[in-house]
C-alpha cells in the first residue's frame, strides 16, 4: 500500500467517524452530507502534496556541460 493510499484511508476513516458523530448530534442530513464533500476533497488535496515524490537531483557532471555555457 502506497503512503497515498495508506494516507487518504486514515483520513475517509477520520470523515466517517465526524459524520457518525455528527448523526448522533442530530445534525441534519444535508449539513453532514456537505461537510463529508469538502473534508474528502480536503483529503484529497492534502493527500496528494504530502504524499508527492520529490524529484531526484541530478548530479553534475562536468563533462555534460553546454559548451555555450562557461559555468
Amino acid at each position: 500500500m502506497t503512503s497515498f493510499q495508506t494516507y487518504l484511508l486514515g483520513f475517509i476513516i477520520l470523515v466517517i467517524g465526524l459524520a457518525v458523530g455528527a448523526y448522533l448530534l442530530h445534525a441534519p442530513t444535508q449539513w453532514i452530507v456537505v461537510g463529508v464533500i469538502v473534508l474528502l476533497g480536503i483529503g484529497v488535496l492534502s493527500a496528494t502534496t504530502r504524499t508527492k515524490p520529490r524529484d531526484p537531483q541530478q548530479p553534475r557532471d562536468p563533462s555534460n556541460r553546454d559548451p555555450r555555457n562557461p559555468y
